[in-house]
């Protein structure tokens, strides 16, 4: 039996993780702002696709500096940074292993949601980070919530509901939906 990629990620990030943050890949859709992205990863603005290489350059206070495919950007830690510390957050958003192999592997349609960067009915908690990112953890504290909050702009937020197979079983106030 193959164990989910992201399976592997989540419990390395449960064990403590390592010290420092590797090169890798986005481990999921990123939006940004300029050259900026909040961990709020507002879905209305241009976005990043998973897979894309990442260099962490350096932390500082709520922040990190990295590379993104050779183009630098800010990561800010936002609004979970009383819930996680930000090395925690980005080692959360560099993988080791490119997603595109596992994307590929989805359905056509979960793969169209995941390259528009939207959530569709049906697609599994390991879909939906690929394709909406993260969840802010001061809104939902685990990812095994029922419900995650994720927001479309900074003044828009909406909710993922999944059922007890762990398959979106209800977007509200998703945009475009």
């Amino acid at each position: 039996m193959r164990i989910p990629r992201i399976a592997v990620l989540l419990a390395t990030l449960a064990s403590g993780g390592c010290a420092s943050v590797p090169d890798g890949y986005t481990c999921c859709n990123l939006h940004y702002e300029y050259d900026r992205i909040s961990d709020a990863n507002w879905s209305n603005l241009p976005m990043i696709p998973a897979g894309a290489k990442i260099r962490v350059v350096e932390y500082g206070m709520n922040r990190a500096t990295v590379e993104i495919d050779g183009k630098p950007i800010r990561i800010g830690h936002d609004y979970g940074r009383d819930r996680e510390t930000t090395e925690t957050y980005v080692r959360k958003l560099v993988v080791p292993w490119d997603p595109k192999e596992l994307i590929a592997s989805y359905p056509p349609e979960v793969r169209e949601a995941i390259f528009r960067g939207v959530v569709i009915p049906g697609m599994t908690r390991e879909q939906v980070l690929i394709a909406a990112g993260y969840p802010p953890t001061h809104r939902t504290f685990t990812l095994d919530s029922n419900v995650w909050h994720l927001w479309a702009s900074r003044h828009g937020r909406y909710e993922v509901h999944f059922n007890s197979q762990g398959t979106v079983e209800k977007l509200v106030g998703a945009p475009g939906y």
